[in-house]
């Protein structure tokens, strides 16, 4: 098992490689969960992700035989780009294999740091294989993303940083996809604050450990916004640590990290990719046992699409009712559109999208159905627009 000189070791190798990113306190988010809640910003690193801690240590730790003759790694992105940037820095060949689902995003950023992109395999584990084969037949030194005392040592910089940054801290939640950053943070944490509650947080789906501290399981595997700690297997080295010193495991779905990442962002002012996420939404599902307490935790990235960010933030007003679709049965005749808008315009709701459709679905031909969708303040709000529409029109909401 990796030690706390590992850590303290790994520190000081990769000291002005990676940036010391800051710790903050973030009252909005201790506000929304009622837990005193400490950041560590990893999404501030130079390739947006804690991922690039361990590469750099690992890259570092290589013989002149190793780097002449070229890294390979398998990676959804984040690790990707960390060997991508620290094989560069260090004049080292590096191909990079991802699997056919990872975001453009991550793609092309990996590309920008000089390495070799191969797209192969629908998931990690099918990635994985082909890069193994890969690598036996180029001779390349295997680059793994999280079973590697090294990899594990350079991530538990983060821990390192953060509680010596922090003040006092009582419990450390972690993301878990191979389990590298937790086990490296597990260690460093056990070592400075021995009675420190340790907390690790996996997606539904891929969940191997969610019968903690009982066996791991085979988890069914899928799409996920939280494609950075989508792995079906743990690693056998992280395991072992993480069996030893960390209290608890649990397990969070989709549309709690999706709600995680919307209040990162209106909350904290801070981007986060899913996986990056996935702590804060833990304490978002499960309260109970994190109100009162000191809460840290990293945001473990920030390499998130566009585009995914952009309708994750959407859905999640939706769901909150900030953003209200009403489906309307409407007489066709002119001026019921100007109405309509004036209606909503005094109760002071923002139309953001319209639908007008005449011919396919109205129930009469004297008729027309409108989906209307409208921004408000808050639930209360939209229900108080609803109500004003209903006066006038048959009104659904959808």
């Amino acid at each position: 098992m990796i030690s706390m000189q590992d850590i303290t070791a790994a520190a000081e190798r990769i000291r002005g490689k990676v940036i010391r990113t800051p710790t903050v306190q973030s009252h909005a988010l201790s506000l929304a969960t009622g837990a005193d809640i400490t950041l560590k910003l990893e999404n501030l690193q130079a390739v947006g992700s804690f991922k690039e801690r361990g590469a750099a240590n690992k890259l570092a730790l290589l013989s002149p035989e190793e780097r002449a003759r070229g890294v390979i790694a398998v990676s959804a992105g984040n690790h990707a780009q960390g060997v991508a940037r620290h094989a560069s820095l260090l004049g080292i060949d590096a191909v990079i294999v991802m699997p056919r689902f990872t975001p453009g995003g991550k793609v092309v950023r990996t590309r920008n740091w000089g390495a070799r992109v191969v797209l192969e395999g629908e998931n990690f584990a099918e990635a994985l294989a082909f890069a193994k084969d890969l690598q036996a037949r180029e001779g390349r030194t295997f680059i793994h993303p999280y079973d590697d005392p090294a990899i594990m040592a350079g991530q538990g910089t983060c821990a390192l940083e953060l509680l010596e940054d922090a003040g006092d801290i009582d419990t450390l939640v972690v993301p878990i996809g191979g389990g590298g950053l937790l086990s490296g943070c597990a260690v460093a944490a056990r070592a400075l604050r021995p009675g420190i509650r340790l907390v690790g947080v996996e997606v539904e789906n891929y969940d191997s450990l969610c019968a903690f501290p009982g066996p791991a399981i085979q988890p069914n595997g899928g799409a996920t916004i939280a494609e950075g700690i989508a792995v079906l297997q743990i690693g056998q080295q992280t395991n072992e640590v993480i069996r030893k010193l960390v209290d608890e495991v649990l397990v969070v779905s989709e549309c709690a990290i999706e709600n995680a990442i919307t209040l990162l962002a209106e909350g904290a002012k801070q981007v986060s990719e899913g996986a990056g996420a996935a702590a804060l939404a833990a304490v978002l599902t499960y309260p109970e046992q994190f109100k009162g307490r000191k809460v840290a935790m990293p945001i473990s990235g920030g390499n998130i699409d566009s585009r995914i960010l952009a309708n994750t933030l959407m859905r999640a007003m939706l769901r909150d009712g900030r953003i209200l679709r009403l489906i309307m049965e409407i007489p066709d005749r002119p001026g019921v559109l100007a109405d309509i808008a004036k209606t909503i315009g005094d109760a002071g709701g923002n139309v953001i999208e319209v639908s007008h459709q005449r011919l396919f679905s109205a129930p009469s031909v004297q008729a027309a159905v409108l989906e209307i969708m409208i921004e408000a303040r808050d639930p209360e709000h939209a229900a108080t627009i609803t109500t004003e529409l209903e006066k006038s029109y048959t009104v659904r909401r959808a």
